[in-house]
């Protein structure tokens, strides 16, 4: 499946992946941004605000009506966040069939969307923007309640406390809360001009035809200075010295803890094969971010279990460091590696996320191709992974009947 990039606008790129073995296209268009804690929240809620109703179709009812009569075609809100770049826009699923053309309409209602959102006196819909705002807290408050998510986030939020990969791809609760729609529409209109464009497509039409719809359906996007200064600062080696450890209390469920990694050297080359298959091989519990060089593994433990389980990740880490990976281990780990990737190609979702992750790389490689590399990884390429990693933080999620000591103060004590 070949990878073809056309620049349609000043900054605007679409990435078309021509494919008969869909029913359905997958059309995504992301603008993308610096993340920061500042903007993080109002940036996730453009999406959602947009969504909800345009010049032409003024509210979501006359928009889902607009959606059956193409087909069924599904427009849902995105916001990703790749390192340190926050990416915000549409996924769009488009039937393809040869009775019907559906991507000119579907196209133009993309933009529709983006462009020409249902506006009061030149100001987004205050009463649209308040009800999305609650929305996005109350998703914010489920997701605190999620043992696993929570304590995966405090130990990112703790790990990057000096970075703005903290801000997390929705931003605060805090900074959410202060969004009203007279900030949320100067903001807005402040993004389009200067944000990059992404824009992936993959499905039965032709490039060149896309490319002169999308071209059309975009003809009014204000174009100033592009922002390609984007990108994620690389920390190699951990905060301090010895890894900081935060305890907190949880307030239900079991307990967790996740310890969290600086890929280290490794990050000024990355290998992606090489980390992918460490990854199969260090553990089911462990999550990795090749973009920002870090990677967690995490456990559910009992009241009494954390030392033990904390033994575990660092035998586990030490045995690798020192080339103990058995051949037969080390080959299902590049297979298993490897049939993931494979089954990317068969998911339009999971497609198109790779990809957008391959372009704010600047790779041009798909799934099949690092499928082929990790299954050339050696052992030496994958004990040098676990010799680079440097632990930067123990985060323990407490079950009630532990007793939870105050975070420590760190601002004091950070290490170049």
């Amino acid at each position: 499946m070949e990878m073809n990039r056309t620049e349609l606008l000043p900054g605007v790129w679409l990435n078309h992946l021509r494919s008969d073995k869909f029913k359905t296209a997958c059309l995504s268009i992301s603008l993308l941004t610096q993340l920061t804690r500042e903007t993080a929240s109002m940036n996730a809620l453009i999406p959602f605000v947009l969504r909800r109703g345009c010049a032409r179709y003024g509210d979501a009812e006359a928009i889902s009506a607009r959606l059956k009569e193409l087909g069924g075609t599904v427009i849902e809100p995105a916001v990703r966040q790749v390192g340190e770049i926050q990416c915000l826009g549409f996924v769009a699923e488009i039937p393809e069939t040869e009775k019907e053309d559906r991507l000119r309409p579907v196209c133009e209602l993309l933009g529709e969307l983006l462009l020409n959102p249902a506006t009061r006196g030149g100001l987004l819909l205050p009463q649209t923007v308040d009800s999305e705002r609650e929305a996005m807290l109350e998703a914010m408050r489920a997701c605190a309640e999620d043992p696993a998510g929570y304590a995966v986030m405090r130990c990112l939020e703790e790990m990057c406390c000096f970075e703005d990969f903290a801000a997390g791809r929705f931003g605060s609760e805090e900074e959410t809360r202060n969004i009203r729609y007279q900030k949320l529409s100067k903001h807005y209109r402040s993004l389009l001009p200067g944000c990059p464009i992404e824009i992936i497509y993959c499905g039965r039409a032709d490039r060149k035809r896309l490319a002169a719809i999308l071209r059309d359906t975009l003809a009014t996007l204000p174009r100033g200075e592009i922002d390609y200064e984007l990108g994620t600062e690389i920390r190699m080696n951990a905060l301090e010295d010895q890894p900081r450890e935060v305890t907190e209390p949880a307030e239900s469920g079991a307990g967790r803890l996740v310890i969290g990694f600086r890929l280290g050297d490794c990050m000024e080359d990355p290998d992606l094969a090489a980390l992918t298959v460490f990854q199969q091989l260090f553990g089911s519990g462990t999550m990795m971010d090749t973009h920002k060089g870090l990677l967690l593994a995490a456990a559910e433990i009992g009241p009494e279990g954390k030392e033990a389980a904390q033994a575990e990740i660092f035998e586990k880490l030490e045995a690798m460091r020192r080339g103990e990976i058995g051949d037969d281990a080390l080959q299902q780990a590049r297979a298993a590696a490897a049939a993931a990737l494979r089954a990317a190609e068969d998911d339009l979702d999971e497609l198109e996320g790779f990809w957008l992750s391959q372009i704010l790389r600047g790779l041009d490689f798909g799934p099949a191709e690092l499928a082929e590399l990790c299954e050339d990884v050696t052992k030496d390429e994958v004990t040098a992974v676990a010799q680079s990693l440097d632990c930067d933080l123990i985060y323990h999620l407490a079950k009630s009947e532990e007793e939870a000591p105050a975070a420590p103060d760190i601002t004091e004590s950070k290490k170049d």
